[in-house]
């Protein structure tokens, strides 16, 4: 069997010497940057994106890589061809990637999906018969709903008591169980005790899934570390906007489902009255063409950040997420929501109410006269955002129980920051 040796700049020539490290490592920048957008009075004035929690913007990294990849674009896996081959070997590499960026052990599966809601219902689908989720009421509808059988927690005052909860209804379950978890809440950016929530949840036998979707384009993560046996998460959060997420974690339970998808690449043989599946995970799961090139996107994005430095990155972010947050509360009317009070960590996501608005009403003036783009709602995590609100007893129709959401990430600026805060100020002052 022939090895496809890739060649790049870096590997053509062994005598090429190696160039000094920059003294600070610059942030790669995002596509978008220079976009204009319309505001009222037909004037175009630059776009401040504050939307990242739903979807960042694509970094320059990104775009170049799979730019790079589309000449020889072709089918993965079963090809002798050489943009076969080359493209596989490009695939089988984002994988690797991946399960670096990640923290993952040697043997942990990386399976490519279209997004962490798909990677979720993956392992949803693939859970021993019998399996008992435990979630909190406070995650996004993605790890909220896929379960068969699930005991819901209530929303804890405090992180202790998220632990607490969390060890008592997995004392009381009996056969397997599988705890379900966000790192960091996409309603308020806190960062939720992963680490404590994994520790409780092995002592009673049980596994852990963590939904690191906010919180992969924002921190390090490292699954080996905090004693996870599955995360999940999204390139489209992670500035790599071409339709792929992953599922990362142990095998045991993956490669003895039934596979996800049943189709071509999944199987090793079929027979008039048997088939017979792929044991490997990875294979087993990815049934069909698979998305190569969001893969690339993503390894991409995670070999970005990788290279800028977590130390940069959170130095920005804590920048501005700073004025950001002293800004809004400055502002009269304006209220940050919070699970654990204002000193409690979390990433660049601030969600708050404008007294004597709707959140809609607040989301389209900042589009419509400040060229600022936000998002407005319940944010796929309705019993989560009633409670923050006082509207958990549903008294309150959908418009008046949302908030608005301000989210920061590479690319967002001080001017941005500011703009929000003017806007938010005239908007009180005009009443």
């Amino acid at each position: 069997m022939s090895t496809l040796t890739i060649l790049t700049p870096a590997s053509t020539s062994a005598t090429t010497p190696a160039r000094p490290a920059p003294a600070e490592r610059r942030i790669p920048p995002v596509l978008g940057s220079d976009l204009e957008v319309p505001v009222r009075g037909g004037r175009l004035i630059p776009y401040a994106n504050l939307d990242y929690a739903a979807s960042a913007p694509c970094l320059e990294p990104v775009s170049a890589a799979v730019t790079a990849a589309l000449p020889a674009y072709s089918s993965v896996h079963r090809g002798a061809g050489y943009a076969s081959q080359l493209t596989t070997a490009r695939y089988e590499q984002a994988r690797h990637t991946v399960r670096a960026f990640a923290g993952a052990r040697p043997d942990d599966s990386v399976i490519f999906t279209r997004n962490t809601t798909d990677a979720t219902n993956l392992l949803a689908r693939s859970l021993p018969e019998g399996t008992t989720a435990v979630v909190f009421d406070t995650e996004h509808h993605a790890s909220l709903l896929p379960w068969g059988t699930a005991v819901r927690l209530a929303i804890p005052a405090f992180p202790g008591e998220a632990v607490r909860a969390a060890d008592e209804a997995l004392a009381g379950i009996d056969g397997p169980k599988l705890l379900v978890v966000t790192a960091a809440s996409n309603v308020t950016g806190e960062l939720w005790p992963i680490a404590a929530l994994a520790h409780i949840a092995h002592r009673h036998g049980a596994r852990i899934l963590v939904d690191a979707a906010q919180l992969v384009p924002h921190r390090r993560l490292n699954l080996t570390a905090l004693d996870l046996d599955y995360v999940v998460f999204s390139g489209h959060k992670l500035y790599a906007p071409f339709g792929t997420g992953a599922l990362i974690g142990r095998s045991d339970w993956l490669a003895e489902a039934e596979p996800y998808l049943k189709g071509g690449g999944a199987v090793k043989t079929v027979n008039d009255d048997e088939t017979e599946w792929h044991d490997d995970p990875e294979t087993r799961h990815e049934a069909g063409t698979p998305n190569v090139l969001g893969a690339v996107a993503l390894a991409a994005a995670c070999d970005a950040l990788t290279a800028t430095g977590w130390t940069v990155l959170l130095r920005e972010e804590e920048r501005l997420l700073s004025r950001l947050r002293d800004g809004i509360t400055a502002v009269r009317g304006v209220h940050e929501l919070s699970l654990w009070g204002p000193d409690h960590p979390r990433v660049g996501i601030v969600s708050f109410v404008v007294e004597g608005f709707t959140a809609r009403e607040v989301a389209e003036v900042l589009s419509g006269d400040y060229g600022i783009g936000v998002r407005d709602g319940k944010f796929c995590a309705h019993p989560f955002v009633r409670h923050l609100l006082g509207t958990a007893d549903g008294g309150c129709d959908d418009v008046t129980a949302s908030a608005v959401r301000a989210s920061i990430g590479i690319g967002t600026t001080e001017e941005h920051v500011d703009r929000l805060i003017t806007a938010l100020q005239d908007l009180v002052s005009r009443g």
